[in-house]
C-alpha cells in the first residue's frame, strides 16, 4: 500500500444501468456482466481520443461505505474535453490523494483478494472515486498485476 496523489482524469466507457453492492455477491455478478459486454462489444476500440490502451474500472457515487450501493463503470482515460459517444458515459475523476494497492496473481481472483484486503485495512477512505488500472501487466491471466487506487482523505 503506497500513498500517491493523482491529477484529474477523464474517463469514457460504459456503466451499470443501476447501482450495485457488495451484498450477497451482487457486485460480482453485475460487474462480471459489464466486463463481458465491454469485451464482447470491443468497447475499448470505440472510445475516442484515448491516452493509452489501459482499461479502468471505476467505483463511484457511493451511498455510504463499501457495504452500501455504488456505481460502476469500465472505460479508458481520454484527452481532456473529449465527448462521450452515444451509449457511453464520461466521468471526471478529480485530483485526489490515494492509497495504491497492487493485485498480483491469477485473474480475477487476485483482484477480489486485494479488495478483501482493502476492506480489512484501516484506511481513512473518501468514498468518492476508487479505480483499478488494467495495463500491460494485466494481460497474462495466470500471473497478472492490476493497480488499485483507493481515494483517501
Amino acid at each position: 500500500m503506497k500513498g500517491i496523489n493523482k491529477d484529474q482524469i477523464e474517463v469514457i466507457g460504459i456503466e451499470l444501468e443501476t447501482k450495485t453492492s457488495n451484498q450477497n455477491g451482487k457486485a460480482h455478478i453485475d460487474c462480471g456482466h459489464l466486463w463481458q459486454k465491454f469485451q464482447s462489444e470491443n468497447i475499448l476500440a470505440k472510445i475516442p481520443n484515448r491516452v493509452n490502451n489501459e482499461i479502468m474500472a471505476i467505483y463511484f457515487d457511493y451511498e455510504g461505505d463499501y457495504t452500501e450501493p455504488y456505481s460502476f463503470m469500465i472505460g479508458s482515460e481520454v484527452n481532456p474535453g473529449t465527448e462521450a459517444p452515444q451509449g457511453m458515459r464520461k466521468v471526471t475523476i478529480p485530483k485526489s490523494a490515494y492509497r495504491k494497492f497492487v493485485a498480483k496473481g491469477k485473474m480475477p481472483e487476485c483482484v477480489a483478494d486485494v479488495w478483501h484486503l482493502i476492506w480489512g485495512t484501516k484506511l481513512d477512505r473518501d468514498y468518492t472515486y476508487d479505480f483499478e488500472v488494467y495495463g500491460e501487466k494485466s494481460q497474462n491471466w495466470e500471473n497478472a498485476e492490476v493497480e488499485v487506487f483507493i481515494a483517501v482523505k
